[in-house]
């Protein structure tokens, strides 16, 4: 399968929209926005997101389909990664592939990622893109409706 990157276009964010609302993934993702159907809030983030010269923001193509995100943002010396992949492509190396295309991209180091500790996908993606658990904590997760245990991993090099 090839995966690529690419700005992100007006005609890709009604596909992150309706990634972004997939119950499972959300419940996977657990850090999520609190309501991810809000529409306009939605809109806002990615304007948000386009309009940042400091936000490195992707999206994720796999043999040419709009597959995903993939981004890095946050002031330097904490820059963090994040990615959603949609779930129908979940276990095929797809997000490995678009992590690492990323960060080939994006050279800043360190880097920082967080996951829910128990998402294992995600951890293990991080993992074979050179991200180390460096610590850990508890939030509200939205996407679950409760707390979470959470992992802070990070890229030195």
């Amino acid at each position: 399968m090839d995966v690529a990157l690419r700005p992100v276009h007006d005609s890709d964010l009604p596909v992150f929209y309706r990634q972004m609302n997939d119950p499972e993934a959300l419940r996977m993702a657990a850090f999520t926005p609190e309501d991810p159907a809000d529409r306009d809030r939605f809109d806002a983030h990615w304007a948000h997101i386009r309009s940042s010269p400091g936000i490195v923001a992707r999206t994720v193509l796999a043999d040419g389909d709009v597959v995903g995100t993939a981004s890095v943002y946050g002031e330097a010396g904490e820059r963090e990664v994040t990615y959603w992949i949609d779930r129908a492509c979940w276990g095929k190396g797809i997000a490995t592939a678009a992590l690492r295309a990323l960060l080939a991209e994006v050279t800043d180091r360190p880097l920082y990622a967080r996951v829910a500790e128990d998402n294992a996908g995600s951890l293990r993606v991080l993992r074979k893109c050179g991200f180390e658990v460096t610590g850990k904590a508890r939030a509200y997760a939205p996407g679950r409706g409760a707390e979470t245990d959470e992992l802070v991993l990070g890229l030195e090099r």
